[in-house]
């Protein structure tokens, strides 16, 4: 009976017609679990290779040639376990027959079966009138016979497969015939009909579909929406595995209102790179009167060239300033007014890093023009100074272009040599250094400029800062958590240097935030360096729970300026930053608190705010509040308040919902909303929004009054391919879901 163990290994083949599709693309997570377990098998209660065990009440054996088993049957081999009521077994285990109530079993599969038959020599396997149950996954179906074969592989006929539990089939697949072949990664389905509660939805006399874990060449699910700005807008991506190491997405888009665009994304993995190039291509746009062809495209890399050298690029482009706005991205929202263009070629040590850039960007609308790093260079060294001191080098050179032919040119060049002293311990930090800041400027095209040729600036730098952390056992209001107490100090002096004659090419004012206010700068980038003589204090506390967790967590901050500032495009006018808060609080299980805040102390204003609270019962129960207010932000006034929201109405149903409203304007800005039917096996999805357009005119200006709306539905069929639930809603629109507290 040694060749009966063979045999039964066949079986494994089954497997992948419940989930080869859902194989062609793993990158969304799963959907939530059925309430119906999966089976489970033991395949320590297998026999050792080769081997084969019969149990039985009764045995028989006529002549030496032909075995009878009955009564609680038992055929366990190397692979498989077969039950049934009897089993005869002839010519010394050539053929082997079993009846009433069979069952088989493998770590793949199992198959209740009226009667099964095996013929070791022509190594065929055949079930009657079979169900069959997936090992380790939800999926179960009937078939009237499976073949199983080990030259040609496995036939099922008149076969049906669904992940519904077993009398409550809201959706099913039935087919004449689904054939393996063995030594391929295809399967074949024969007359195929597609089943929603017992309602033949479609037909497909034949397809071919993957039977391996291994990415396939196939159709990926669709996407159904409808929006103001492109009509109904159906997606049909197609799946090109061409190389274990490349394949490429081809992705045809039919929108009512704009045609036929075609999408395409080719990815290449290399033993120490990756690499993708994408590609959308609309050719007539049929809602424009010029009927433009409009086009996007991104390029990324990243990949080691050798053990310490590093090339990234990431390089994209589109036809006009609308393409985001009209047809949407995967990669930029309707808010980003530049698409960055960068290649970088970087080097790594233990004491050295060097980066080598080009940075260039696409401007949309009539943004102010920004300057172009082509290219830049930037070297830091670092290493210690005997027992105590440590050395830094920072170094940089660029040069800035701008497409504006008006516009001033320059080369920079900047060294800052800095000697420092750190001093850490576990109850404080104690650090002082000294850098010195020598930028050289050589500008062009600056007539009729306040401007000089040639700048040489001088900035010498001294800080000193220090922290202490104390902790008690016992919290102020609860004596069941620990506190902490970490004041801050840091006393900041720079050089002061005339810069009226040097371009801002690269430096624009920064927001200042608790842990800002310790920064020692006002400006991005090296153009505006200003001048420093002041004192920084801050205060930080915690409360933990018993396992270390922060419950509360309160920051508060203000610079003191010694003397004026003179550097004329700083902001400091008054004798003090504005003071800086931050709180983060779990005022329970399932309150959330977070806020952070900058005042103006001598009249008390409110520049900067920002607060959110939450009540989170679970993961899918949970209401949020937050509003953001900016007093002045590129000359506009931010004041937005907005509620987002997630809750089960019933059984099965879950509601998301967010809108957001400009105070300032008196108008809504986003409404957002989703309603998704989630079953055991099958989910549908509505969601409707309306949000501004922000699209932008012939003059170049961003419209604020437009608003665009749409409507999309989504069918998720569990087992033959994955989608995301309620968190994927909550993250979709223009604003989308953000946790509003950090604590650890």
């Amino acid at each position: 009976m040694k060749n009966t163990c063979a045999m039964l290994v066949s079986a494994t083949f089954v497997l992948p017609v419940a989930n080869a599709q859902e194989n062609i693309n793993d990158s969304t997570p799963p959907l939530s679990t059925c309430a119906v377990e999966p089976i489970s098998f033991n395949s320590a209660a297998l026999m050792p290779k080769g081997h084969i065990k019969v149990q039985a009440n009764r045995t028989e054996i006529i002549q030496n040639k032909v075995a009878l088993f009955s009564g609680n049957v038992d055929i366990t081999s190397d692979t498989a376990v077969i039950s049934a009521s009897q089993a005869q077994v002839n010519e010394n285990g050539k053929d082997l027959i079993a009846k009433g109530n069979v069952r088989y079993q493998d770590p793949q599969l199992s198959v209740e079966s009226d009667a099964v038959s095996l013929r070791s020599e022509e190594e065929r396997l055949e079930m009657e009138n079979t169900k069959y149950q997936l090992t380790g996954f939800v999926g179960q179906g009937a078939a009237q016979d499976i073949l199983l074969d080990t030259d040609t592989g496995i036939v099922l006929k008149n076969v049906s497969f669904t992940t519904c539990p077993e009398g409550d089939e809201d959706w099913m697949i039935r087919a004449s015939e689904i054939s393996l072949e063995k030594g391929t990664m295809w399967g074949q389905a024969k007359h195929t009909r597609f089943y929603v509660a017992d309602v033949p939805v479609f037909y497909l006399p034949y397809f071919a579909f993957p039977v391996s874990n291994q990415r396939q060449t196939g159709l990926l699910f669709p996407e159904l929406t409808s929006s103001s700005t492109t009509g109904v807008d159906y997606q049909q991506p197609f799946y090109w595995n061409i190389a274990p190491n490349y394949d490429m997405t081809i992705t045809p888009r039919v929108m009512t209102l704009r045609g036929l665009q075609l999408n395409t994304e080719f990815r290449h993995l290399g033993e120490k790179s990756e690499s993708m190039a994408y590609v959308e291509y609309l050719p007539s746009d049929n809602d424009l009167d010029s009927q433009p062809d409009r086009y996007f495209y991104r390029i990324e890399h990243q990949g080691e060239i050798n053990d310490n050298w590093v090339l990234g690029v990431d390089f994209n482009g589109l036809s006009d300033d609308n393409y985001i706005v009209d047809l949407g991205s995967d990669y930029y929202s309707r808010a980003d007014t530049h698409l960055y263009r960068t290649i970088s070629l970087n080097y790594y040590s233990k004491n050295l890093l060097v980066g080598m850039h080009v940075k260039d960007f696409e401007v949309l609308g009539d943004t102010a023009e920004s300057y172009r790093a082509l290219p830049e260079l930037k070297v830091n060294y670092q290493t210690p100074w005997g027992k105590y001191l440590t050395f830094n080098l920072d170094s940089e050179l660029a040069y800035f272009d701008s497409t504006s032919e008006s516009a001033p040119k320059a080369t920079r060049f900047h060294v800052a040599p800095t000697v420092a002293l750190p001093l850490r311990s576990a109850w404080g930090e104690f650090v002082a250094e000294t850098s010195l800041l020598q930028t050289i400027y050589k500008q062009e095209n600056i007539q009729d400029t306040d401007l000089s040729e040639d700048v040489t600036r001088t900035l010498g730098q001294a800080r000193l800062f220090g922290a202490l952390y104390f902790e008690k056992d016992e919290a102020w209001f609860n004596k069941d958590m620990s506190m902490t107490l970490e004041p801050k100090i840091q006393y900041l002096y720079t050089s002061y240097e005339d810069q009226t004659d040097i371009g801002q090419y690269d430096s624009t004012p920064l927001l200042t935030d608790v842990e800002g206010l310790f920064r020692g700068q006002e400006f991005t980038g090296l153009d505006r360096i200003s001048d420093n003589n002041q004192i920084t204090l801050g205060l930080t506390t915690r409360m933990l729970d018993k396992n270390n967790r922060e419950q509360f967590v309160l920051s508060v901050g203000q610079i003191f300026y010694l003397e004026d500032n003179k550097v004329v495009a700083a902001t400091k006018n008054q004798d003090r930053s504005a003071l800086a808060a931050e709180v983060d609080w779990r005022l329970n299980k399932r309150w959330y608190l977070h806020s952070d805040v900058q005042v103006t102390t001598d009249t008390d204003k409110v520049d900067l705010s920002s607060t959110g609270i939450e009540y989170r019962k679970d993961a899918a129960r949970f209401i949020q509040l937050s509003h953001r207010y900016v007093r002045d932000l590129s000359g506009e006034t931010i004041d937005q308040v907005g509620v987002s929201a997630s809750w089960p109405i019933a059984e099965n149903w879950q509601w998301v919902g967010r809108s957001y409203r400009d105070l300032d304007g008196d108008r809504s800005i986003e409404t957002y909303t989703g309603l998704q039917y989630e079953s055991c096996c099958w989910a549908v999805r509505v969601v409707a929004y309306r949000n501004l357009n922000n699209r932008y005119d012939s003059t170049g200006e961003q419209s604020i009054d437009d608003f665009d709306s749409g409507v999309s539905m989504q069918f998720i069929f569990k087992g033959i391919g994955t989608s995301g639930t309620q968190r994927s809603m909550l993250e979709d629109g223009l604003f989308g879901y953000r946790q509003p507290y950090s604590l650890n």
